[in-house]
């Protein structure tokens, strides 16, 4: 199925389920190494020896203002992979690829300057991301391929998994 293909109503038919640690196929975490002295901090986000990263074609900073959900979008071809550079942030990734082993599967994660992580999301993957911290998050997203309008798929926040953000009260 391409990902234009890709509706809220097809989207309401898949019977999520959320699993708490990365099970989707091609989706991979990577942690982020934090120098700190007296002076402040240094925060690694990407180097090219790393075995687990993808070489950016884009780089751009997107900051998302607190209790603001940006979901739910996809890709057919390229790969996103981000990080939190300030405030706190909650990535939320579904599979809704026909025959993915992982199809139906629903990954959450909370990270930012507390639990830097790199997170790489692949393509036919629906994902977003809801700010969790004032007053915005920062996200910096390390592309595959440029930018591109064509690519970029973009379905209501609210059409599937609305109960998935956080925080939860309880």
């Amino acid at each position: 199925m391409l990902a234009q293909d890709v509706s809220a109503d097809y989207l309401r038919r898949i019977d999520f389920k959320l699993q708490r640690s990365p099970t989707i196929d091609g989706v991979v975490l990577r942690e982020l190494k934090t120098h700190l002295d007296g002076r402040g901090d240094v925060i690694e986000l990407w180097s090219e020896p790393w075995p687990d990263v993808i070489k950016p074609s884009h780089i751009y900073q997107s900051a998302t203002d607190a209790g603001v959900i940006k979901a739910w979008h996809l890709h057919q071809v390229h790969t996103d992979q981000f990080t939190c550079t300030r405030g706190k942030l909650q990535v939320v990734v579904a599979d809704v690829r026909d025959g993915s082993a992982s199809f139906g599967h629903v990954n959450s994660f909370v990270l930012g300057v507390q639990r830097p992580l790199m997170i790489r999301i692949p393509p036919g993957t629906i994902h977003g991301w809801k700010a969790l911290s004032p007053p915005e998050a920062i996200v910096v997203n390390f592309q595959s391929h440029v930018y591109d309008p064509s690519d970029e798929f973009k379905l209501p926040w609210d059409c599937v998994l609305s109960d998935v953000w956080e925080p939860r009260n309880g």
